[in-house]
């Protein structure tokens, strides 16, 4: 059923097409439009009674907004929202297959409490009722508080949209310091630390680059495209489409090297001598922004004689590449400034010098004059809109105590009398950290007890055996802990081992808090439920309102229901839920995000004490560290060894969604990528199944081979997320092998907390067993082996 006629179309079509740009290949706005006008219409909206609703993604962590569709109380269809700054009603494979999270047949469905006396792990539970196990809870969390010497005796994990709720304003209510992401500590901390030692800000979690402008564009080991954030890779393929040039440092022939005007395949590493150089080119050949330097840096001075000797010859005998192809992307980038961008990555947590690494990209940033430029960084603005009032953190509610909001580190003071004991993963060595505890170094506590024990663990969506290095000691600490709730969708690994398990509604059928965006344009999004909760599930905001009342902090919750809540906040923007509704699920409000916008406002672009760039910093040399960034070698492979690298596929977020009905078809299991030529040396073939063995002497489970030459020969590389042992994960279980289960040891980064990852070293063999793999049938895996009540 078409829309318009075909006469109609015709005459559009031709005046369409008239205007076209043939140049590009592409059809002009008007020859698009006119196509799209004619497209049959989706046949979910030619049903009677179709419903529609807004809300922001969830199936990985860059929260696109999308309209949700639905047919008789089903959801049948998800589209990319055109109002949402982020998906322009666009959508990758993971977003449309939000439905089938919905109606993943393996579901959490009921809470779960452990039977008494059985071991963590063998999946003995008793379903309870809601009060119950939130009663149940409550009792629990504080016989810990009240035996452990205090509130910091317990720990709050969070990974997820409603994270927010547990792993930042239930732990201050409840006066906690041990509150952690791991999207911090072993992901995107390093860089955010860095940008605030050089900038004076956090660079910001959806990376600002001016893609719309910039001419030059450098990529080191970022895989736009292999992450599938929306995007930037509607961004990138933009800016190549108008002519900007990519360069890609990687040491695998990534799918974004395949687009590359020039692919630079360097040796694991050895990045920081790379970015050196180039700045060095810019110095020496004084090809760098000096107007921008002289008016908005600091310390060039001492960054000019730090680089004297990391020549491009130097750097060559260290990343093997040429001094050629070095020198010829640092003029490539002087040619295009300060439309040139070298692009820091999101996942920077490698070596354990993360933090200095990328202080060298953001310093060769600042010497191209981008930042804050157009061509550029665009510096992100939060959208203006109030928080629901509450008490003070540190004041006393209903009848428990709980603590005052520290630094941004997380860090907490208690309310009299109980003096707070400082957060648990050595923060006072850690001095430069931001926004989140490092959360692999909270599980020490858990193990030894030092520096105090942590003896409580609450967990939402974040999942423990496949995010924190070194998977056995996190088990033991686990077994270490007097109680440990987990709130989740799935069962999870690490879900069936806790004590309490809650069933979280999936993000179609709730409400969450108002996501506030910081961006070029900041902007509000709304999510509300397109469904009612399936089965026995809850919303996150009302397990942490109902936990939190248990827990005495009934006075941080004062909303009656969700919708006051997120109506009273909208007012403060002069809205309402029911105008962000008829708004398109979206308020944009006007940003600042260029250097002359800030100016004109009296702002200071660069919130550093002096209000420049820090190309030289004082603060780091007083703590010990190198004020400017320097090359330190790190452990290479031993003889017959490869280093352990990882990363992501487009139809894939962490180790989220493999049980995922659409998604596992499309890859169902992870791949072992070798070179060619180790692999003839070692006698292993494309497609059989091998098994890894590191430096601790840790074997894999099997995964099978790809033999490639996209790949240095001098590392492994493997595909994150896969390895589930959960029997309840119809479609993961036995699919694949965990890179985490590899990573037996990480380097600390000393300035940020980051773990870096990269450290681990395998051999690789033939699989000594067959791979058990689960059943692909929906609904027949047992998820746990029910017991009578006690």
């Amino acid at each position: 059923m078409y829309d318009i006629s075909r006469r109609v179309f015709l005459e559009l079509l031709g005046a369409a097409t008239a205007g076209a740009t043939m140049a590009s290949g592409k059809l002009s706005d008007a020859a698009d439009a006119a196509v799209r006008l004619v497209r049959p219409r989706p046949w979910y909206e030619q049903r009677a009674g179709v419903q529609k609703t807004y809300s922001y993604c969830d199936m990985c962590l860059w929260k696109c907004g999308i309209v949700v569709s639905t047919v008789n109380g089903k959801v049948v269809k998800i589209d990319g929202n055109p109002a949402d700054p982020k998906s322009n009603g666009r959508l990758c494979a993971r977003g449309n297959a939000g439905v089938a999270a919905l109606y993943d047949p393996d579901r959490l469905k009921k809470p779960l409490i452990r039977v008494a006396g059985s071991e963590r792990g063998d999946g003995r539970y008793q379903e309870a009722s809601w009060q119950a196990a939130l009663d149940y809870s409550a009792e629990r969390l504080l016989a810990v508080k009240q035996q452990w010497g205090g509130p910091e005796a317990v720990a709050f994990f969070g990974h997820g949209t409603a994270d927010g709720w547990f792993a930042e304003y239930l732990p201050q209510a409840f006066g906690s310091p041990n509150t952690a992401k791991p999207s911090v500590s072993v992901c995107v901390g390093p860089r955010e630390v860095a940008a605030t030692l050089t900038y004076g800000r956090a660079f910001g979690g959806h990376e600002p680059v001016d893609w719309d402008e910039t001419n030059y564009i450098v990529l080191i080991g970022n895989h736009i495209g292999e992450n599938a954030h929306n995007t930037p890779m509607q961004q990138l393929a933009d800016a190549r489409a108008r002519g900007a040039k990519l360069v890609v440092v990687d040491p695998r022939f990534s799918s974004v090297a395949m687009k590359a005007d020039t692919w630079l395949p360097i040796k694991p590493a050895t990045d920081t001598a790379l970015i050196l150089a180039w700045i060095n080119v810019l110095i020496s050949e004084k090809l760098y922004d000096w107007q921008f330097v002289e008016q908005y840096t600091q310390g060039f001075g001492q960054l000019a004689e730090s680089v004297r000797e990391n020549t491009p010859e130097w750097a060559a005998q260290i990343t093997d590449l040429s001094p050629d192809d070095i020198r010829a992307v640092a003029r490539g980038l002087a040619e295009a400034k300060p439309r040139a961008v070298v692009v820091p990555s999101r996942h920077v947590a490698w070596y354990g010098n993360d933090t200095q690494r990328n202080r060298a990209i953001f310093i060769l940033n600042a010497l191209l004059g981008s930042p804050g430029r157009h061509g550029g960084f665009w510096i992100q603005k939060a959208p203006w809109i109030e928080e629901y009032p509450h008490p003070a953190f540190g004041a006393t509610a209903d009848a428990g105590g709980c603590s005052a909001p520290g630094d941004a580190g997380g860090a907490v003071e208690a309310a009299a009398p109980h003096e707070t004991r400082p957060r648990a993963d050595g923060g006072d060595g850690i001095k430069f950290m931001t926004g989140s505890v490092a959360i692999q170094e909270l599980i020490e506590p858990m193990v030894s007890g030092s520096p105090y024990p942590i003896k409580g663990l609450v967990n939402y969506g974040m999942n423990l055996f496949h995010s924190i290095p070194n998977v056995e000691r996190t088990k033991q600490a686990v077994r270490n802990l007097d109680f440990y709730m987990a709130i989740d969708v799935l069962p999870m690994d690490h879900v069936m081992w806790a004590d309490v398990i809650l069933p979280e509604a999936t993000y179609l059928e709730r409400y969450d808090d108002l996501l506030a965006q910081a961006h070029k344009r900041p902007y509000i999004a709304l999510r509300e439920p397109a469904v009612a909760p399936l089965y026995d599930s809850k919303p996150g905001w009302w397990i942490a309102k109902e936990l939190g009342t248990r827990l005495g902090l009934g006075a941080y919750f004062p909303w009656a229901t969700i919708e006051e809540y997120l109506d009273d906040r909208l007012h403060t923007v002069g809205s309402s839920l029911q105008g962000i509704r008829e708004a398109g699920g979206v308020l944009i409000q006007k940003g600042q995000p260029y250097i002359e916008d800030l100016e004109a406002a009296k702002k200071p672009p660069f919130p550093t004490p002096s209000g420049k760039i820090l190309l030289y910093n004082e603060k780091l040399k007083a703590a010990g560290h190198d004020p400017v960034p320097r090359y330190v070698p790190v452990p290479e492979p031993p003889a017959g060894m490869f280093r352990l690298t990882y990363g992501r596929a487009p139809m894939h977020t962490f180790a989220k969604t493999q049980n995922n009905a659409l998604l596992s078809k499309v890859m169902a299991e992870n791949e072992l990528w070798l070179n060619t030529d180790a692999a003839q040396t070692l006698g292993l073939t494309n497609g059989q199944y091998v098994e890894m063995e590191n430096q601790d002497g840790v074997v894999s489970a099997p995964i099978r081979l790809k033999v490639t030459e996209r790949i240095r020969p001098d590392l492994v590389y493997m595909v994150h997320g896969f390895g589930h042992q959960t029997v309840g994960l119809g479609r993961a279980h036995g699919r694949g092998a965990s890179d985490v289960s590899m990573q037996t040891r990480y380097a600390l980064d000393p300035i940020s907390g980051g773990a870096g990852l990269r450290v681990n070293f395998v051999s690789v063999r033939a699989a000594s067993v067959e791979p058990v793999q689960a059943s692909r049938r929906p609904g027949k895996a047992a998820l746990l082996r029910k017991e009578a009540s006690a």
